[in-house]
């Protein structure tokens, strides 16, 4: 009798093809994050390093979810071979269903070798941060991203002959013919990319220098295929195209062995000769024996302003950094402060002399 009942044929199927079917897929469900683990232990074998510092848990975060979900993947489909499509479903119809389970099938697979790809980068960008040389942090994004793109051309190039039975020697053909057409269409993006190789080769900045190119100034993040990403001083984010960054005037700071810096302060026109010499001297020894400046700094009374005696500052900061620049100009400020507080003279600001005429 029990047998009778799994033999009992309902959609097509019978009750025991429909218990391999669901036995099956609960089976991966279950063994799953086993099985992950496992498989997960087995390509770290092959693509991590004994000597790297990512180690194996930062593997594992990455592929667990990816190669789970290739696992049900597989259990559904080795589940699926017990059982048919029901007699109503027509042919076109099951065809349709077997091209999407293959395309998250190649989802799949295409998730696995992006998360190896970002594994070695992390390996790769850790060894990098241990170099001195700058070019390693730059070239190593670079080089994941084409990683990542040869991916997904492998991958569209699969689905597109193995899912849609498309002739790729043909299409290739046609891509050939039709190179043309698209280059013209994406000049500003063909454009960009070719800068992206020019930045590369010719090295005007590299990861971590702070540069100046048009209005924005900050420091260099990241160099992408189509942009370069620069974090400015108040921490925003600015996407520069790479074809401004090599068209355009650049000034790489980051190259700089100093920083200038040059201002005006102004004394009120009660400051006698005395004190403008002793301010002036005052200031000119203070710049000289700061830690971090130069010999090079010049004091000078400059010239009768409108409503100041004005004297220009200028003086050269031992250092390329922009925090530096910061810590050395406030301080050098307030001492400019004291040394004037000192004379007994003030800073002036703008004023206006109106005389009244009384008439008898």
């Amino acid at each position: 009798m029990d047998t009778e009942i799994l033999l009992t044929n309902f959609l097509g199927n019978s009750i025991k093809d429909y218990i391999y079917f669901f036995g099956i897929i609960l089976i991966g469900l279950i063994f799953k994050k086993l099985i992950s683990k496992y498989l997960s232990n087995i390509l770290y074998k092959v693509v991590g390093k004994k000597d790297n510092n990512v180690g194996i848990d930062k593997f594992d975060e990455l592929l667990t979810k990816p190669i789970g979900f290739f696992i049900v993947l597989c259990f559904i489909y080795f589940g699926a071979s017990y059982v048919s499509f029901p007699p109503f479903i027509d042919e076109n119809f099951q065809n349709i269903f077997s091209k999407i389970f293959s395309l998250f099938l190649i989802y799949a697979i295409y998730k696995i070798f992006v998360k190896v790809i970002d594994y070695i980068g992390l390996i790769l960008k850790q060894r990098a941060a241990e170099t001195e040389n700058k070019m390693d942090d730059q070239l190593i994004p670079f080089a994941i991203e084409i990683g990542r793109i040869l991916v997904v051309i492998f991958a569209l190039f699969f689905i597109l002959g193995n899912v849609f039975d498309i002739n790729i020697t043909a299409l290739a053909t046609g891509l050939g013919i039709g190179g043309i057409a698209i280059a013209m269409a994406s000049k500003e993006s063909l454009e960009n990319l070719l800068g992206s190789f020019t930045i590369f080769f010719d090295r005007p900045f590299t990861v971590g220098d702070v540069v100046k190119v048009g209005t924005v100034t900050g420091l260099v993040e990241k160099v992408g295929f189509r942009s370069t990403r620069i974090k400015t001083f108040d921490k925003s984010v600015v996407t520069v195209p790479n074809k401004k960054m090599i068209d355009a005037e650049l000034d790489n700071l980051g190259l700089r062995p100093v920083r200038r810096v040059k201002f005006h302060i102004g004394l009120t026109y009660d400051t006698n000769t005395e004190q403008i010499k002793n301010i002036v001297s005052d200031i000119q020894d203070m710049i000289n024996s700061h830690e971090k400046t130069n010999e090079e700094g010049k004091v000078r009374f400059q010239e009768f302003g409108a409503s100041s005696l004005d004297i220009m500052v200028l003086y050269y900061v031992n250092s390329p950094k922009w925090e530096d620049l910061i810590d050395v100009k406030e301080d050098v400020n307030y001492k400019i402060m004291d040394i004037v507080k000192k004379h007994n003279s003030d800073f002036a600001f703008p004023s206006t002399s109106v005389y009244l005429h009384q008439n008898n």
